[in-house]
């Protein structure tokens, strides 16, 4: 069966070096599932972040829902989101992140089994510039291969 995904963080993809992939629940409101549902959700510019054993999403921007954005006049859609991991997972990431200087990024956001909106996580390591340009490099030689030249 092929997942549904609502949002895809591609740009993390290109700024990190992805070390480790985990999947992870995240707690949302009513109306901000039937938002995301809609694909009105962003992954741009997030991050995970932890504290008191516990992991929150930072900066995941999640439109308002058009049918009742009247009622809500105080909906911030880039609040700290709770996010659903095991306990000997956070404290696995947490340490990683600590000791290595690393960091916990949202890649995806889809539906899991079962009908929940599942986040895919990365632990992962920052670029440099050389290392982005020479992917680049890759990229284009792989291309150009294809096309015959």
């Amino acid at each position: 069966m092929d997942k549904k995904i609502f949002s895809s963080n591609r740009k993390a993809r290109y700024n990190y070096e992805i070390l480790e992939e985990l999947e992870a629940g995240i707690v949302l409101s009513g109306y901000e599932v039937k938002s995301v549902r809609q694909s009105n959700v962003s992954l741009v510019d997030s991050v995970v972040r932890f504290s008191n054993g516990e992991a929150f999403g930072e900066n995941m921007f999640i439109a308002p829902y058009e049918q009742i954005s009247t009622h809500i006049a105080d909906y911030d859609a880039k609040r700290k989101r709770k996010i659903l991991m095991h306990k000997f997972e956070i404290s696995k990431m947490c340490a990683k992140v600590k000791e290595r200087g690393l960091t916990v990024i949202p890649l995806e956001m889809y539906v899991g089994d079962k009908g929940k909106i599942k986040l895919l996580i990365g632990l992962a390591k920052g670029k440099k510039t050389y290392d982005k340009r020479e992917l680049i490099k890759k990229k284009d030689i792989a291309r150009e291969m294809a096309r015959g030249y």
